[in-house]
This record gives structure tokens, C-alpha cells and sequence, in this order.
């Protein structure tokens, strides 16, 4: 079967820190050629509906699956599956991904009948039953697939992630993937699933609190098949066993790979286990993420971090004496005043980390949807991208914005300015030496991208597709908030 895959376009924040290449989609497209399909990919955040056009006319798709990690996508997706359906009726069409599970019912709804099925959970395994019972005529009992029949069985996990590989040629515009000076970037996964409960993520409710590792010499090996010198690690907490660490480490070491790498982990797990991280630093660790989410243990109690502000401060010492470059993320909660937001600009001006500020976002999926999102002051889709207020703020809209983007702007200045770029000469020579202009180009468009205008007219746009209304449910069971149900084991 012709199988064409696509990634739908860039949302706010990628138009200037980074653009990761789509590496689920990537691995679902693996999964679907090793089973014999005919696969192409359109990435629209480095193409264009143009060629999404093209591709559709010139490869004749059978099948045609759109991937929604993100909310703020549901939108242009249903507007994708419009028309590839006004182009070739017989197509058959699915979403899958992340957030979509979480809302695949409503989404069907609204897309009337342009959408033929929303696959549910992990997408390896699902696809080749999918595009097989598509084949055969029927996909109401394939597991994960929710029609306008109704929900299928529930979704399928992977046994082991060391496979399918991911299709990563049949990507085109490798160049356009970096994240800030990792230009370009690859990104490969080690772990998947997060044994924490975060009550503003989603990753532990998709995956069941499940966590499963792949194994050294898997990872070394595709690890070594990657092209580019920059890798970004998109495990949700790097090398929480650090056994696991350290023997992936023994077979980089082995096989002599030279990589440099961005990863995200916790405090605590850095301050547990600073020798794995050491051990990275000497292989090309050069960037960490860390999610403090909050300064204070008021805020970091209400998101269910399980970490003292001392010991997140204590990882930020820990990261510099490896010479580990580290950025912070910063939840900001609609109630702040402008005064919090001072603290905040404050806080960001005296310590030598990047802060990267993300707002208060009830999603599907998380917990806080059930204990927020009755607030919501909006249900467009679009605006649920981390970057929008969606919930009241104690400020007026327009001072929120403003305080937000002039704080915004203080981390930029000191970290994306002129002084920056002066600074980072030698990087930024080098990159366009080799045909790389991303992180060249972002140091100049903070200003184009983040304004409060922007933003407030955001909201003024007419609404087509909305969120559901959330249904009540007692959080006091936290299963009832997985997608895949029964959580596997974790080995070793």
C-alpha cells in the first residue's frame, strides 16, 4: 500500500529555539516499510503545503496519516484531510500522535467524515494492523483505532523500543532540524515513558507510567548511523538507571562515536547519579534541559514535582562544575502579578543558565485538565501551544502579555542579543561554512515572533474546531487518565 505520512507545520516557539526532526513519525514510517508498504513523508515544518500538494498528486497515497503530538496542529490537520479527500476520495485517512489520543473521539466529530479513523497510543505497532485491516476492508477491531463506529481494543505497546528503526531517509531538508547552536540536529530515543506523575504532563498518563530502556547496543548502533554531529536525546528524564547510561556510554566509547548532545533530566536524578553525567560530558554532553518549573516549594508541591527548590539549585551547581550548559524552564502561572514577574527577570539576570518560560497549559491528558480546564476562557486549539493564556489571568490579557514577552525579551537580550552573537562568532562561522543558518537566523527573530499584539490577536481569530468541554472525573484513580492501561514493567 502507498502510504504518505505527514508532520503538520512549526508552532510558535519553533520559529526560533528549535525545530527537532519528527522522529515518531519517523519510527511509524519504519514500522510501515518494514512491513512492505510504499512510505513517504512530507515534514510541513520544513516544507510547505505546496509540496504536501505535490506528493499527493504525483505519489497517489492509498493511506494517508497525519501525526498530532501537539493540540495547537488539530486544526490545520482537519484542513489537510479536507482536502486530500476533495483530491482523491478513495484515500484512506487517520491521525495519530500524542494529544490526539486524548480527544480522538471529538476530533472524528469534527472533522465529519473526512477523517476516517484516530489511532490511539504508540504507533509502531498500530500501523501495520491498521493499514493490513484497511486492505481487508474493515478497521473497527484493530487495537487503538477509534471510527465513527466507536473504540476499537485498547491500543498495543511496543515490547521492545529497539525497534522499527527510524526511516530518517526519507526525510528531506535534514539541514532545517537544530536546536540552538546544534545546527543541525539529529534526535534519538534511549528510554520512553517517565515513572514521575507531573500533574501538568501527559507523557506518564499516555504511557501508563510505564518505562522501558533500549538496549546498549541498539542504541550505540543507530546512534552511529546518524549523519549529523548534534543529537538531542528526547527522552523525557535521561539516564534515570544509570546502569543503563553508563553501558550505552561503554559501547559509544567502544565503537568511537563523537557526538555533541542536548538532553533532558530532573535535578534529582543529575544530583543521584553526577558520574553518568560526567561520563557524557567527556563524550560531547554539551546542553541539558532541566524542568525547575517553579523557584519556590509552593509552586513545585502544586505541580507534584517531588523536588525542593534547594535541590534544583543544587543540580544547577552540580551542571557547571561539568561545564554542562543548562536551560531552565519556568512555568508561569496565569495569576502572577507584575511583581512575580519581576522576581522572575530578576532570578534570570543572576544566574548564567538560559530560562525559558512556558505558561500554565491545561492539556488532555494531564491532571490539571480535570482540576483547571473548567476556567478555560477559550477552547481554540491553536492557542493550547504553551505560548497562550487560556485560563484567567489575575493581570489584564494585554498586561499579561506584556509582562511575559518583556521578560521574555530580558532572557533574550542576555542570551540571543548582539553580545551573544558576537560572542558565539566562532560557532556561527562555522555553521554557515557548512550551509547552516538556522541558529544564525534565530538570533534576529525573537522580536518578529514574540510580541503581545501578536498574541492578543491570536484570540481575536474566528474559531472553527474547540477543545471538548472536560468531562468530571475523580483523579483520585489515575488510571483512568492512561491511554495504555496497563503499565509495563520495568526491566533490569
Amino acid at each position: 500500500m502507498r502510504l504518505l505520512l505527514v508532520h503538520p507545520s512549526a508552532l510558535m516557539y519553533s520559529e526560533i529555539f528549535l525545530r527537532l526532526e519528527p522522529l515518531g513519525l519517523e519510527r511509524v514510517a519504519g514500522a510501515a516499510r518494514d512491513a512492505g508498504h510504499q512510505v513517504r513523508v512530507v515534514d510541513l515544518q520544513v516544507l510547505n503545503h505546496t509540496d504536501l500538494q505535490r506528493e499527493i498528486v504525483s505519489f497517489r497515497p492509498e493511506a494517508l496519516g497525519i501525526s498530532l503530538n501537539y493540540l495547537a496542529n488539530i486544526p490545520e490537520a482537519i484542513g489537510i484531510a479536507r482536502r486530500v479527500k476533495a483530491a482523491r476520495p478513495g484515500c484512506f485517512v487517520f491521525f495519530g500522535g500524542h494529544s490526539v489520543s486524548f480527544v480522538a473521539g471529538d476530533v472524528l466529530e469534527q472533522a465529519e467524515g473526512t477523517v476516517d479513523a484516530v489511532m490511539r497510543g504508540e504507533g509502531e505497532p498500530a500501523v501495520t494492523s491498521l493499514l493490513q485491516a484497511v486492505a481487508e476492508g474493515g478497521v473497527d477491531g484493530v487495537p487503538g483505532v477509534v471510527t465513527a463506529s466507536g473504540h476499537g481494543p485498547p491500543p498495543r505497546m511496543l515490547h521492545s523500543i529497539d525497534s522499527p528503526r527510524p526511516a530518517r531517509d526519507l526525510m528531506r531538508n535534514r539541514g532545517r532540524y537544530f536546536i540552538g547552536e546544534l545546527d543541525p540536529c539529529a534526535s534519538i530515543e534511549f528510554t520512553r515513558g517517565c515513572p514521575w506523575d507531573c500533574s501538568f504532563c501527559s507523557a506518564w498518563t499516555f504511557y501508563g507510567r510505564s518505562y522501558r530502556k533500549a538496549s546498549p547496543e541498539a542504541a550505540a548502533e543507530e546512534l552511529g548511523s546518524i549523519r549529523e554531529p548534534n543529537v538531542f536525546v528526547v527522552d523525557d528524564v535521561a539516564f534515570i538507571r544509570p546502569e543503563h547510561g553508563d553501558a550505552i556510554a561503554a559501547e559509544v566509547e567502544r565503537r568511537r562515536i563523537r557526538k555533541r548532545y542536548y538532553l533532558e533530566t530532573r535535578g534529582d536524578v543529575l544530583l543521584r547519579h553526577p558520574e553518568v553525567f560526567e561520563r557524557w560530558s567527556r563524550l560531547g554532553l554539551r546542553y541539558m534541559f532541566l524542568g525547575m518549573e517553579a523557584l519556590d516549594a509552593e509552586g513545585l508541591d502544586r505541580f507534584r514535582k517531588r523536588i525542593s527548590p534547594d535541590d534544583n539549585f543544587r543540580a544547577l551547581e552540580t551542571a557547571r562544575k561539568l561545564d554542562i550548559n543548562v536551560a531552565i524552564n519556568l512555568i508561569v502561572d496565569p495569576d502572577w502579578d507584575a511583581e512575580r514577574f519581576r522576581l522572575v527577570r530578576e532570578f534570570a539576570l543572576s544566574v548564567p543558565e538560559i530560562v525559558h518560560l512556558t505558561v500554565m497549559t491545561p492539556y488532555p491528558g494531564t491532571e490539571i485538565w480535570h482540576t483547571e480546564a473548567r476556567r478555560l476562557t477559550t477552547r481554540d486549539y491553536r492557542l493550547f501551544d504553551i505560548q497562550h493564556a487560556v485560563v484567567p489571568t489575575r493581570l489584564p490579557l494585554e498586561e499579561f502579555y506584556r509582562e511575559l514577552v518583556r521578560t521574555q525579551a530580558v532572557i533574550n537580550r542576555k542570551h540571543l542579543g548582539l553580545r551573544t552573537a558576537l560572542a558565539a562568532g566562532r560557532v556561527i562561522v562555522g555553521n554557515l561554512l557548512r550551509g547552516q543558518t538556522n541558529f544564525a537566523r534565530m538570533l534576529w527573530k525573537f522580536n518578529t515572533v514574540y510580541n503581545p499584539e501578536r498574541q492578543l490577536a491570536d484570540h481575536r481569530r474566528p474559531v472553527r474546531y474547540e477543545l471538548p468541554v472536560p468531562r468530571h472525573l475523580d483523579v483520585g484513580d489515575r488510571r483512568q487518565l492512561y491511554i495504555h492501561g496497563r503499565a509495563t514493567r520495568p526491566r533490569g
